[in-house]
């Protein structure tokens, strides 16, 4: 269905237009590319951005007839090329090409591309930058790119192309908590954004409105018991002008204000599905003639009534206990340095806050920096996807919770040991965020490089920074991330560390294309250098809380009250 709209959205417009500042321009530069191949030239990736220009040579066809099928391309990163090694020498060069052309680039990533359905044929490594919308002539694009192949060549390059598109790059912005849960709890679908499990949704008490992910937690160090929250600087001070050191005197929400309607209506959902299934088991009772049909229909509906009765007691303790901001208040901001880009001598986006949480609040069910896998995506699939090979073994946790223990180093960023189905490199990885949940991706080897414009009148005052790229899974997985999973941590299989997520790019419309992030070995230690130089992975709350042998909920008291009961 989308394929088809997307070729009627093409063939509505001119067929000799591309994007650059006016129409009239497009159609007169020769290096225009058709308003077709725009449109569809990057059909399957999420956002479907427009292209814009590519110094590929393969022809492109545009599908023709009522039954045609545009063809759909998937991301895949890139490892072991020459490229690779020399990228960080090489991409501020593609920069300063780019600069000295007036482009108004926002994005620029090194990645592959497969044709969806033709097996696992890899293209050619792109150059993929990422332009303003309607802002770059095809003259322009034709000079710069052949400008940064003539500059690959210096370096003995001469099997990568390069390709821009219409990009935008954006930063993806009480009681005590409730204990995880397992597969079969009547509140295992909605009770996640009450439990402790890393993902929480979290906002600044002065900004409700505006909501990110909390993603890990770290000890303070030394001998003091105080745990700490991370998260990206930019979800707590949303409207922030980067400049101000705020430190302190802010407090941090669990589930702003639309994360905490959106629970409520979750439960009311789940409440109206049950009981509609409780009227129609009564109805096929009252028909069924065969005694042990009967039976397990009347079992099923017990079973039913069960879950209503504890889902309905779940809603009255939310909508009691944690509907004001004040009762949900986790902890507050005790470090937020200024969002900086390539900050340091790496030059990878700065951007993070610190929260020291209440711990009057969590100790009780506190098991410290874990994943709930979930059951979006089942066990069988999720254990396929983090061990594409036979020798990869990944296996999913018993209880769901993956535990994170580690940091992945710089050089296995690059140079994963696993491979793809195909044979390729790849890295899997895993982020829990309060927008996609849970989501399966892969790392790029090769850094991105991003421009963020301060004032759009303004074009000269801009910053540039390096961002490691994660890319979709394939294209029936679905995104890595959206604007909300900011501040979520990925991991790999083995519950190592890769980085803190802080935006992505895409399109004009649609979900990110890209998802970036700063790597994790490199952000620890400008924590430790900023004021915490004894912080590490394993922070120790009072005493943890499993579940009991028998699979059922266990009580949590939230001021006094029974929160989760069966």
């Amino acid at each position: 269905m989308e394929n088809h709209q997307a070729l009627s959205e093409s063939k509505s417009n001119d067929s000799s237009v591309s994007s650059t500042t006016s129409e009239s321009n497009y159609s007169e530069s020769r290096h225009s590319v058709s308003n077709a191949e725009a449109s569809l030239y990057y059909l399957g990736l999420p956002s479907r951005p427009r292209l814009v220009y590519r110094t590929g040579t393969t022809p492109w066809t545009e599908p023709r007839g009522p039954e045609a099928y545009g063809e759909l391309k998937e991301l895949r990163p890139v490892f072991g090329h020459k490229l690779n090694t020399i990228w960080n020498d090489l991409g501020p060069k593609v920069c300063d090409i780019l600069d000295s052309v007036g482009v108004l680039w926002t994005s620029i990533d090194v990645v592959r591309f497969i044709k969806v359905g033709k097996g696992e044929v890899v293209g050619p490594v792109v150059v993929w930058i990422g332009v303003a919308p309607k802002t770059l002539l095809g003259k322009d694009a034709h000079t710069a790119a052949h400008r940064c192949l003539d500059l690959l060549k210096e370096f003995g390059i001469t099997d990568v192309e390069v390709e821009y598109r219409e990009s935008i790059y954006t930063q993806s912005a009480g009681p005590n908590l409730l204990e995880v849960v397992d597969d079969e709890h009547p509140t295992v679908d909605v009770c996640g954004p009450l439990t402790p499990a890393l993902g929480l949704s979290i906002a600044a008490q002065a900004t409700p409105q505006v909501q990110g992910t909390g993603g890990l937690y770290l000890a303070e160090g030394s001998d003091s018991k105080t745990v700490l929250l991370l998260t990206a600087r930019h979800v707590l001070f949303p409207n922030d002008n980067y400049t101000k050191d705020t430190c302190s005197g802010h407090n941090v929400l669990l589930l702003g204000t639309g994360a905490f309607d959106n629970l409520v209506e979750s439960i009311k959902e789940k409440i109206t599905i049950h009981r509609t299934a409780a009227r129609i088991y009564n109805l096929r009772i009252e028909k069924e003639a065969d005694i042990e049909k009967r039976k397990e229909i009347q079992r099923l509906l017990h079973q039913t009534n069960n879950t209503t009765e504890v889902l309905e007691k779940f809603l009255g303790c939310v909508t009691n206990e944690w509907i004001e901001p004040n009762q949900r208040i986790l902890g507050h901001i005790v470090c937020s340095p200024p969002i900086t880009l390539s900050a340091g001598t790496e030059g990878f986006t700065e951007d993070y806050a610190i929260v020291e949480l209440d711990s009057t609040k969590i100790e009780k069910v506190f098991r410290g920096n874990v994943i709930d896998l979930g059951m979006k995506i089942p066990s069988g699939k999720f254990e396929m996807k983090m061990s594409p090979q036979p020798d990869a073994t990944f296996e999913f946790p018993e209880d769901r919770l993956l535990k994170l223990h580690d940091v992945i180093k710089e050089d296995e960023l690059h140079k994963p040991d696993t491979c793809h189905t195909n044979g390729d490199p790849c890295l899997p990885l895993i982020k829990s965020g309060i927008s996609t949940g849970v989501t399966i991706g892969c790392g790029n080897g090769i850094n991105s490089l991003v421009r963020k414009y301060y004032n759009s009148e303004t074009v000269t005052h801009h910053g540039t920074s390096k961002e490691w790229a994660i890319l979709p899974y394939d294209s029936k997985s679905g995104v890595f991330s959206a604007p909300g999973d900011s501040g979520s941590i990925i991991a790999d299989r083995h519950g190592r560390i890769g980085g803190l997520i802080t935006g992505g790019c895409r399109g004009q419309i649609g979900s990110l294309d890209i998802t970036y992030a700063t790597p994790f070995y490199w952000l620890l230690q400008r924590i430790r250098d900023n004021g915490f130089p004894g912080a590490h992975l394993n922070p120790v709350m009072g005493h943890n809380i499993d579940q009991n042998d028998t699979g059922d909920a266990v009580e949590v008291v939230t001021s006094g009250k029974t929160c989760l009961v069966n």
